[in-house]
């Protein structure tokens, strides 16, 4: 199946619970033009505490990148709260893969503001 859009969250690469097989199952059997990785996609917080980083978690991320470059699939990440690593990095672009905190998704009749949530969230953002 091809959509427009998919967009996947909290698979948290770099943990035991992570849902990195699934994930890429669903990638090798769905398309789209545009991806969103909506945050706690790399597990850091797990993976500072000596988790371990499996191949699984790096098959979907060549997957991921397969898709940008093969099928020129837009790969926007958007940052989460255990993958806050990446704010020594934001905003980055490089080709058709981005990292951004948020992101305005043109829809067909309206347009969205996807952010993974956690700036709301007074015990994430100040309690770590």
């Amino acid at each position: 199946m091809h959509y427009k859009t998919i967009v996947l969250s909290d698979i948290h690469l770099g943990s035991n619970a992570s849902k990195a097989k699934e994930a890429l199952t669903f990638l090798k059997h769905h398309t789209c033009d545009t991806l969103i990785l909506n945050g706690d996609i790399i597990d850091g917080w797990q993976l500072k505490r000596g988790a371990e980083w499996k191949k699984a978690h790096s098959n979907f991320f060549k997957k991921v990148l397969q898709m940008s470059v093969k099928d020129k699939t837009d790969i926007i990440y958007i940052r989460g709260n255990h993958d806050d690593f990446l704010d020594a990095v934001l905003p980055f672009k490089l080709g058709r893969f981005s990292i951004r905190k948020l992101y305005i998704h043109k829809g067909v009749q309206r347009n969205y503001l996807v952010t993974h949530g956690d700036m709301f969230d007074s015990i994430t953002t100040k309690m770590r």
